[in-house]
C-alpha cells in the first residue's frame, strides 16, 4: 500500500459539515485490491488479537462485531484501515468515532477518513494504521504499546491544557468562535475587532502589573500584611549565612521556597533541620535569585479560585500519596492507586498517574523508608512536596464549605492584588471557619490558576468554573463575532467578494476580505498570491482592526482543509461548471457541486444563503440549507424566482433593463445596468449576474437602496478595484482588455461581451493547464477560435502535471475544430507573448489577454501604454521615444 497524502480538516469540508476534525487520507492499495479481507489467510484472527476492542464498532450492521462481520464477508484494506485508526486512537485515550471510506475516482485509490481530535495524532494514527495492516498481512508481530504511548505524548504536547480547554469548549456552546494562535495556550475567542484573547487562564483584560506582583512572592506578602490578611511569618533570603539567622530565628517546621516561582516548582515543605533547610535553600535558588524562608502553617492546603473579584470555587488539595494496608509495600501500593480508572497519563483524565521520582525518592528517604518499605494498616506516606494534580495529587470540592469571612477575605485579595482570575492558596485546619480562628494563614496568591481541580475533583461537585471567564469577557451574550459574507462558484466569485467588500467599505465598515490575487485588509494588498483557503481566512478574522469579513471560497482549500470558519451570515455560490475535474478526487460537476455546497450549509439559521436560480445544480442546494434562502436570476420570468416572490421571498432579478430587488412581488429597483461601471454599458452580461447577489446582500445587511445605488456606481472595473476581471486598457490605435477567465465557462463569458465589441482583428493570448480535463482544454481552444481572428498561445508558470507539448496540442486540436486555417503563434512565455502583441497591435484592434499572472501582466500593460502615450506626447512639446521593454 502506498499513502499519497495525508490531509487534516479543521472547518466545516466536504465530508461533514458538522464534524471539523477529519483525517482524509489518499490511500492507494496497490496489489490489495485484488485482495478483500476474506481473502487473506488469518487476517481476521490476527487483527481481532490485536486490538479485540474493535468488537464495539458496529460498521454498516449496526451491532457489536459488526465490524468484523464485515471483514469475514470480505472489505477492503482502507475500509479497515479506518476503523483501525480509530480504534488506536481510542486506545490512546481520545475517544473519536466518526469515519468512512469512499473511492477516489482510480482504480485501487481510497479517501480514508476518520476523526481525530489533535490533529498530529491523527496524521499519526494514519500512517500506524497503514502499519499495522501491512504487518497483519505478512504475519509478522506488531509491538501496538508503542504506537500507543508514542500518540498519548503527542497529544499532552499539542492538546490544549484542562483549563484552556474549558473555557474554549464554553464559548463553543455560546456560539462564540476561536482560533488557537500558537502552539501553546494563547486563543482567540470571537473575530475581528470583536476579539477576546486568553492564555490559559490569564485573559486579554488581565493586568501586567497584577500578574508581576502576583508572580513576586515578596511584593503579594507586602501587600498582604499591610491590608491586615493573616500570612506566614517569613523572611527573604539570597545567601546561606541569611539563611541561617532566619532558621534560628523562625524556628522549625519551615516552609522554602523561590521567590519567584509558579506550579510549585522548588518549593520544599516541613524542614525540621538546618541539613534540610540548606538542601532546600539550594533547590528553591535554582528557580530564584531569591528564596522565601516561611514558618510552616499546620493545617490543610486549600485553593480558593476568584474570577473577576467573585469566589467562584474552593477545593481542599492532598499531595500524592498512598494508605498502607500492612501487606504491600509502597512501590506496590503506587502501582495498586495507578490502577484507577480516573488516572492516566499527563491530563487526559481526571486525576494524573503518581510518578516515581528523584523528588519521591529523596520524600521517602527523609522518613527513613525506601519503596521496599511495607506501611502500617492504615499508615499515610506523602510521595509529593506539593498536592498539584499534575503530580498526582487529588482534590476534594469544599465550595459550599468555605465560611463567609474567608470568602470576603478571598474577594478583597482579587482587588488588592488587582487580579480578574486568581487562585489563593490558604493553609488551615477548617475552611469552614474564619482563618482567624484557625490560625491559618494565606500562602500565595497566583495569576493564571488551574482550573482542574475545580473542573473534576476527586470527590465532590464539579464547577464550571469556565464560565465566569466567558460571562466576563461576553457579557450579555454577545458572540464576538462580526458580519462574515463568504462567497464560492466557479466564475464570478472575485468580482463579487470585491463588489460587496466596496458597498461595506461605503457604508464605513472597516473590511477585511480574500481573493485569487490576495488579501486586503481596509483596501490595501497584505498578501499576494490565490487567497482563497483558509489560512486567509483566518489571516482576516484574527485581524484587530476588522469588523466586515468577505471571504472568497474556492474548491481548493475547501479539499485541502475545510473551511476557515464554522459559520457566516451570508453564503454565495454563484454558478458550478465543469473546472478542474479530475483533481483531487472530484471526477464529476455534481462532485464540485457538493464541494461548493459547503458554503451555504455554514450559513447561520438567522442568515441568508443566495443562490443562482439559473444554475440548476446551485439551486438544488437550497433543500440542505438551514438558513433562509434567496435566489438571483437574469431572468425575471424563471419560474423559480416567481414562486419563492409567491410565498413572500427576497430575489434579485435582472428586469426591463434595471437590477431589482424583490420583497415578495414588490420591486426594488436599485439601478439601471448601463449606469453600472462593472457591466460596460450593460453589454457585459455575466457582470450583470455577479452584481445580483451583492446587492441583494447588501439589502441584507441593512444598507439603504440609495447607498447600494452609489456604490455601484462608484465601482469601476479597474486594476485597482477588479484587477485581472475585464480591464479595459486604451492605447492610442487599439484596446487590450485583460481577464481572468481560465474556463470553458469563464471563456464564454468573456466572447459574449467581445461579441459587442467592433474591432478591426480580435487577437487572443490563451493558454491551458495540466490539471483540467483534456476536453476542457479542447473547449477552450475551440471557443478561442470561435471568438478571435488570431490566437496566441502561451504556456503557464505552473503546468499542474501537464506537458507544454500535451496543453498545446489538446489547445490547437480544439482551434482546429473550429477554423483549420486559424492563425496560431506560440510564445511560451507570457511577458514575451503580451509584448509580442501590443507591439505588433494593428490599428483598431482588440488584444483579449487571458492571465492568472494578473498583477505581473497587469503592470507590463500599464508600463506599455504608459510608454505609448509617452511615444505619443513627448515631454516638454519634444518627442520622445523609450527603449523597448527587454524581458
Amino acid at each position: 500500500m502506498k499513502i499519497r497524502k495525508i490531509n487534516a480538516m479543521r472547518g466545516p469540508n466536504y465530508w461533514s459539515i458538522s464534524r471539523h476534525k477529519l483525517i482524509v487520507m489518499v490511500l492507494n492499495l496497490e496489489e490489495l485490491e485484488e485482495m478483500p479481507s476474506n481473502k487473506i489467510e488469518g487476517f481476521r484472527e490476527k487483527l481481532e488479537k490485536v486490538l479485540p476492542g474493535l468488537y464495539e464498532h458496529t460498521c454498516s450492521v449496526g451491532t457489536p462485531g459488526g465490524f468484523f462481520e464485515r471483514v469475514d464477508e470480505g472489505t477492503w484494506m482502507g475500509h479497515i484501515i479506518e476503523h483501525v485508526a480509530l480504534e488506536i486512537q481510542t486506545l490512546a485515550g481520545m475517544d473519536v468515532g466518526f469515519g468512512r471510506t469512499r473511492g477516489y475516482g482510480e482504480k485501487g485509490v481510497y479517501n480514508v477518513v476518520f476523526s481525530y481530535m489533535e490533529e498530529a495524532v491523527g496524521r499519526y494514527a494514519a500512517k500506524a494504521a497503514v502499519r499495522i495492516c501491512e504487518a497483519l498481512i505478512e504475519g509478522k508481530e506488531y509491538n501496538l504499546s508503542e504506537d500507543i504511548q508514542e500518540m498519548r505524548e503527542l497529544r499532552e504536547e499539542v492538546r490544549l491544557g484542562p483549563s484552556t480547554g474549558s473555557i474554549i469548549k464554553e464559548a463553543e456552546s455560546r456560539g462564540i468562535p476561536w482560533i488557537r494562535l500558537n502552539r501553546y495556550s494563547l486563543c482567540q475567542l470571537g473575530y475581528g475587532a470583536n476579539q477576546k484573547r486568553i492564555q490559559a487562564t490569564v485573559t486579554g483584560e488581565t493586568s501586567n502589573i497584577a500578574v508581576d506582583i502576583a508572580c513576586d512572592k515578596e511584593d503579594t506578602k507586602d501587600l498582604l500584611e499591610q491590608a491586615e490578611i493573616p500570612i506566614p511569618r517569613g523572611r527573604i533570603v539570597r545567601s546561606e549565612k541569611r539563611l541561617k539567622e532566619v532558621v534560628e530565628k523562625l524556628g522549625f517546621p519551615l516552609v522554602i521556597k523561590p521567590v519567584d516561582g509558579n506550579h510549585g516548582r522548588g518549593i520544599t515543605i516541613d524542614i525540621n533541620s538546618p541539613k534540610e533547610a540548606l538542601v532546600a535553600f539550594n533547590s528553591a535558588r535554582a528557580i530564584s535569585r531569591r528564596v522565601i524562608v516561611e514558618r510552616q502553617i499546620v493545617g490543610e492546603d486549600y485553593r480558593l479560585l476568584v474570577i473577576d473579584h467573585k469566589l467562584v470555587a474552593a477545593a481542599k488539595r492532598s499531595p500524592a500519596h498512598v494508605v498502607g494496608d500492612g501487606v504491600k509495600n509502597i512501590q506496590e501500593l503506587i502501582e495498586e492507586v495507578n490502577k484507577d480508572p480516573r488516572r492516566g497519563y499527563g491530563h487526559e483524565k481526571t486525576l494524573t498517574q503518581i510518578e516515581v521520582n528523584e523528588l519521591t525518592k529523596r520524600i521517602l528517604a527523609a522518613e527513613g523508608y525506601t519503596l521496599d518499605r511495607i506501611p502500617e494498616k492504615g499508615q499515610k506516606i506523602i510521595l509529593k512536596d506539593t498536592a498539584n494534580l499534575s503530580t498526582g495529587g487529588t482534590a476534594e470540592d469544599v465550595t459550599d464549605r468555605v465560611h463567609p469571612a474567608n470568602v470576603f477575605m478571598a474577594e478583597r485579595i482579587s482587588r488588592i492584588i488587582g487580579l480578574d482570575i486568581c487562585g489563593i492558596d490558604v493553609m488551615t485546619t477548617d475552611i469552614s471557619k474564619p482563618l482567624s480562628e484557625t490560625g491559618g494563614a494565606v500562602l500565595e496568591v497566583n495569576a493564571g490558576p488551574g482550573f482542574r481541580m475545580h473542573l473534576s475533583p476527586t470527590t465532590g461537585l464539579p464547577r464550571n468554573v469556565a464560565a465566569p471567564v466567558i460571562d466576563k469577557l461576553f457579557p450579555h451574550g454577545s458572540t464576538g463575532t462580526i458580519p462574515i459574507v463568504a462567497v464560492t462558484g466557479t466564475n464570478g466569485k472575485t468580482t463579487t467578494t470585491r463588489l460587496i467588500a466596496h458597498i461595506a467599505k461605503q457604508q464605513g465598515y472597516k473590511v477585511g476580505y480574500t481573493t485569487s490575487d490576495g488579501v486586503y485588509i481596509q483596501n490595501r494588498l497584505l498578501m499576494k498570491g490565490d487567497c482563497t483557503g483558509p489560512l486567509s481566512t483566518e489571516f482576516v478574522l484574527k485581524d484587530p482592526t476588522v469588523n466586515f469579513a468577505v471571504l472568497e471560497c474556492a474548491r481548493g482549500g475547501l479539499l485541502r482543509a475545510g473551511l476557515g470558519f464554522k459559520n457566516c451570515d451570508v453564503g454565495i455560490v454563484t454558478n458550478v461548471s465543469e473546472d478542474h475535474l479530475g483533481l483531487n478526487g472530484i471526477h464529476t460537476v455534481e462532485q464540485l457541486a457538493r464541494v461548493k455546497s459547503v458554503i451555504p450549509e455554514t450559513v447561520l439559521p438567522d442568515g441568508y444563503s443566495i443562490l443562482n436560480a439559473d444554475d440548476d445544480l446551485v439551486y438544488e442546494m437550497r433543500k440542505n440549507v438551514v438558513s433562509r434562502v434567496a435566489l438571483f436570476s437574469m431572468d425575471e420570468e424563471n419560474p423559480r424566482i416567481k414562486r419563492i416572490q409567491e410565498e413572500g421571498g427576497l430575489t434579485a432579478v435582472y428586469e426591463s433593463g434595471y437590477i431589482t430587488i424583490c420583497k415578495g412581488t414588490w420591486k426594488l429597483r436599485i439601478i439601471k445596468a448601463t449606469n453600472v461601471p462593472l457591466t460596460f454599458g450593460g453589454k457585459a452580461e455575466f457582470m450583470i449576474q455577479n452584481v445580483l447577489p451583492a446587492v441583494l446582500t447588501a439589502y441584507i445587511k441593512g444598507i439603504d437602496i440609495d447607498e447600494i445605488k452609489v456604490a455601484l456606481e462608484t465601482f469601476q472595473p479597474s486594476p485597482s478595484q477588479t484587477p485581472g476581471r475585464m480591464n479595459l486598457f486604451q492605447f492610442k490605435d487599439f484596446q487590450l482588455l485583460l481577464d481572468y477567465a481560465h474556463n470553458p465557462a469563464g471563456m464564454e463569458a468573456v466572447k459574449k461581451f467581445t461579441d459587442k465589441i467592433d474591432a478591426s482583428v480580435k487577437v487572443g493570448i490563451i493558454t491551458g493547464v495540466g490539471d483540467r480535463k483534456e476536453e476542457d482544454t479542447f473547449q477552450i481552444g475551440k471557443i478561442s477560435a470561435e471568438m478571435f481572428d488570431e490566437i496566441i498561445v502561451r504556456q503557464d508558470q505552473h503546468l499542474r502535471g501537464g506537458t507544454p507539448e500535451e496543453i498545446i496540442g489538446f489547445l490547437k486540436k480544439g482551434i482546429s475544430a473550429h477554423d483549420p486555417d486559424m492563425k496560431v503563434t506560440v510564445i511560451l512565455e507570457e511577458k514575451e507573448a503580451v509584448t509580442h502583441a501590443i507591439r505588433n497591435a494593428q490599428k483598431d484592434s482588440l488584444i483579449v489577454i487571458c492571465t492568472e499572472m494578473v498583477i505581473e501582466v497587469t503592470e507590463l500593460v500599464q508600463e506599455m501604454q504608459q510608454q505609448g502615450s509617452l511615444e505619443i506626447s513627448g515631454l516638454n512639446g519634444k518627442k520622445v521615444v523609450k527603449e523597448p521593454v527587454k524581458n
